[in-house]
């Protein structure tokens, strides 16, 4: 019997530690966890009296406490944390390629916001007030927030 005692506390051990670890804020495992160990609490009481009782009660104090101090480390979380850093930019900012003063066409309707291509690559463009039509000739007369600022070529 006292091999299940045993299977039931390291159990709940490991339940303790996935609670922790893996799943926290969820208490699945936390209650799995009391339960294994009430369990083997139960079963030490009933086969071996009030010194089984405190035996398990001792061991599962000195596991909860012993999974709880490895489980909250920090070197713990960083095994599990993102080591890399993200130094890629979604777009490059298109004044290092466009000057104000270029020359493009709109994609599409600028409406008020819309694409133009200056010099074959495509950029977001805003216009300065009224709407571009497709196929419109557009100049560039600033830049805003990664958009081109643009104003219909009459």
């Amino acid at each position: 019997m006292w091999w299940l005692i045993a299977l039931l506390i390291v159990v709940g051990g490991l339940m303790l530690v996935v609670e922790l670890v893996l799943l926290p804020g969820v208490t699945i495992a936390a209650i799995g966890a009391l339960a294994s160990w009430g369990g083997s609490a139960w079963l030490a009481w009933n086969n071996y009296g009030v010194r089984g009782l405190l035996a398990v009660v001792a061991i599962v104090i000195v596991l909860t406490v012993i999974a709880t101090w490895f489980s909250l480390r920090a070197r713990t979380w960083q095994r599990f944390a993102l080591g890399n850093k993200i130094e890629s930019k979604s777009q490059e900012a298109p004044e290092r390629k466009v000057k104000v003063g270029d020359r493009g066409v709109a994609v599409g309707r600028l409406a008020p916001m819309g694409k133009v291509t200056i010099d074959g690559h495509d950029y977001e463009a805003k216009t300065t007030g009224s709407f571009v039509d497709q196929h419109t000739e557009v100049e560039v007369t600033g830049f805003e927030n990664y958009n081109i600022i643009v104003k219909p070529l009459k």
